[in-house]
């Protein structure tokens, strides 16, 4: 698909869908990061010898690693996740995707 059918796709499929599992999965907070076409992408990976970019990113918050491990074992929170990697393979190449879990560590905050 075009980036503009996979962007309008993830933001006008895909996360109402993920909204609507909210409650299921616990999820507190989910954001969607799309790729700034930017010269300064280049800037940023060069020196550096990173890959190009991702197309974009997901963030998906939980109150607490508890949580998510309780919500992954209810029957609901199963077929949510089965029913988003489902969705997911319509317009990502989950083979070159990533998914991982991490923890902030605020270093500073000028706000």
């Amino acid at each position: 698909m075009s980036p503009e059918e996979f962007y309008r796709y993830w933001r006008e499929n895909h996360g109402p869908l993920v909204q609507s599992f909210a409650e299921a999965l616990q999820a507190q907070r989910y954001v969607q990061s799309h790729l700034l076409e930017s010269p300064l992408n280049e800037v940023a990976q060069g020196g550096r010898g990173a890959a190009g970019p991702y197309d974009g990113i997901t963030e998906i918050w939980w109150n607490s690693h508890d949580e998510l491990l309780a919500a992954m074992q209810t029957p609901e929170g199963v077929a949510a996740h089965g029913k988003l990697i489902e969705d997911e393979a319509r317009f990502c190449d989950l083979s070159r995707s990533s998914i991982f879990l991490t923890e902030e560590h605020t270093i500073f905050d000028s706000q």
